[in-house]
């Protein structure tokens, strides 16, 4: 498993209240790497966040670990 999915499920995991839901689908792309998250319907709002602020920090930091490799990066949370 990838370091990037690792960090997306580790990120997931901790702010939700079913973490054997959580379900992390690494899409490699020819630009980019789509990673889509997964949660159980209850949890949606807790990922997402107020306003989407939880959802865009999450994507923050993935980009931010992602340029460290080189790398383009997108969250998308399904």
């Amino acid at each position: 498993m990838s370091a990037m999915k690792e960090l997306v499920e580790h990120m997931a995991t901790s702010l939700v209240d079913e973490p054997d839901a959580v379900v992390v689908r690494e899409i490699e792309g020819v630009s980019a790497t789509i990673y889509e998250l997964s949660v159980a319907p209850d949890d949606m709002g807790r990922v997402i966040g107020k306003q989407g602020r939880v959802a865009n920090a999450m994507r923050t930091l993935l980009r931010v670990a992602a340029v460290k490799d080189g790398k383009r990066v997108t969250l998308e949370i399904v």
